[in-house]
């Protein structure tokens, strides 16, 4: 695929098929025209809901399940077993928003494709899935998650605060801040369990042991989930991390108060970071154009340098354009007490939540290290290891920086026991959304990453420790 190979990873057997180091722009263009140009199998889209209950609670989730049409286009990976992808979006999306990817994935590589989307934000009551108007409405009230069918959070159950402690990379920030007591303060505080079992039940059901190897991607903040459900579900093989975020506890740095600090965004490194984040657990985070901006303002920057800005009211225009188009998406967000691993806030829920189900002293210590458990890998000889991990990052990613990876990331998974597999790949082309469109890429990078996760997995990478 390049001429550069990997390093090999943590020392695990070698494989036939190695790695690149690097894929230059020369080589992503081939292989996207080579990929885009191969016939399309025909395929069937369906829709499940899949309902748990956990923790007291009933929850809905939405699923869609992207299979070939014909069992005999299906894709076979090196262990002999059909080929799965586990998709999480990642930012305030849904499944729609990967909706291109499941696409490319299932049309051109007859791989059987489960969009999960996290507990709140799959639309249930608009049969297009589809949110409409904007995120804050015009009598200041929110957009507010919908857990279960024919439930509805309204505004007696949350206040409106804004906060600008985080200015210089968010902007002001509206939060939806639940209220002790009610459903939203409750749903707050147990909705990480229900990405557990929801997603974990999902998986068996459509992707079942029996027929399938399971490889997973976390879009962004999708990935800490995908990393946690890397060691729950059985036949989950391997992780093909594209532009997706690592174990929440590798996304954090500790501070003396016990907080966590952020350190994905290669900038944030290098400056010295002013508070660790401290986000409530019954707080919602309600997404503006700002979020574009704040991924818009380095992409431009990587792309052309200084010189961005002196285009920015044009930038800014784009912006507005992408905001108001993308409205259709949730763009409402909770996940960052997972994805940045504020342990305080997650003993607070269980609490919470543990308070509501009248536990017992021991039965809330368990929940405690169940939610705070979502932030790292498990561990003990009864556990299921770490499977490999293919990362892989764009040229002009804002939060994916190659120092971050090689400083902080690939050292962390390499001090797991035992430690799994796992290489770094840079594409010399593309942003954080790996398969948005640019000048001669109609999809991105992503026809080219696809690639190389097929010959991954059918040149046996992901055997590595099995």
């Amino acid at each position: 695929m390049a001429e550069d190979v990997g390093s090999g990873g943590t020392g695990a057997p070698a494989t036939a098929w190695e790695p690149p180091q690097a894929v230059p722009r020369e080589r992503i263009v081939a292989l996207s025209e080579d990929v885009l140009s191969r016939p399309e199998l025909a395929y069937e889209r369906s829709e499940d809901i899949v309902r748990v209950h956990s923790l007291g609670m009933d929850w809905d989730l939405g699923t869609v399940v992207y299979r070939p049409a014909d069992d005999g286009d299906a894709r076979i990976g090196a262990d002999g077993r059909r080929v799965g992808i586990l998709l999480l979006h990642g930012g305030s999306g849904d499944f729609k928003h990967m909706e291109p990817l499941s696409r490319l994935l299932v049309s051109r590589f007859g791989y059987t494709v489960l969009a999960m989307t996290l507990p709140g934000r799959f639309n249930f009551n608009d049969p297009s899935r589809d949110w409409p108007g904007d995120t804050i409405n015009p009598d200041g009230t929110v957009r507010t998650p919908i857990w279960l069918r024919g439930e509805e959070i309204d505004a007696a159950q949350y206040d409106v605060v804004t906060d600008t402690s985080l200015r210089d990379r968010y902007g002001t920030r509206t939060l939806a801040r639940a209220k002790p007591g009610t459903t939203f303060y409750h749903r707050m505080a147990a909705w990480t369990a229900a990405v557990e079992e929801g997603m974990v039940e999902a998986a068996r059901r459509h992707l079942p042991e029996s027929d399938f190897s399971i490889y997973g991607q976390g879009h962004s903040t999708g990935g800490p989930f995908i990393c946690m459900l890397s060691q729950r579900i059985p036949n989950l093989v391997g992780v093909v991390a594209t532009e997706h975020s690592p174990f929440g506890y590798i996304c954090a740095a500790r501070d003396d108060w016990g907080g966590h600090v952020g350190v994905m965004a290669g900038q944030e490194k290098l400056e010295e970071h002013p508070e660790p984040r401290r986000d409530p657990f019954n707080e919602l985070y309600i997404r503006t154009w700002r979020d574009i901006a704040r991924y818009s303002g380095p992409e431009a920057l990587g792309r052309e340098g200084a010189a961005a800005l002196m285009k920015l009211p044009s930038l800014m225009e784009d912006v507005l354009a992408k905001w108001s188009r993308s409205l259709g998406r949730p763009q409402f967000k909770a996940e960052y007490v997972i994805t940045h691993a504020i342990i305080p806030s997650l003993v607070e829920a269980a609490k919470v939540t543990a308070a509501r189900l009248d536990l017992d002293e021991a039965a809330e210590q368990e929940l405690i290290d169940r939610f705070v458990g979502y932030t790292r890998e498990l561990s003990g000889p009864d556990v299921k290891p770490v499977p490999p991990f293919l990362f892989c990052i764009s040229a002009h990613s804002r939060d994916h920086s190659p120092e971050v990876y090689e400083e902080v990331i690939m050292p962390a998974f390499r001090a797991m026991e035992p430690a799994p597999r796992v290489d770094l790949v840079r594409f010399g082309a593309g942003g954080h959304t790996f398969w948005a469109p640019a000048e001669g890429l109609p999809l991105g990078i992503a026809p080219a990453v696809v690639q190389m996760w097929d010959d991954a997995i059918t040149n046996g990478y992901f055997l590595a420790g099995r």
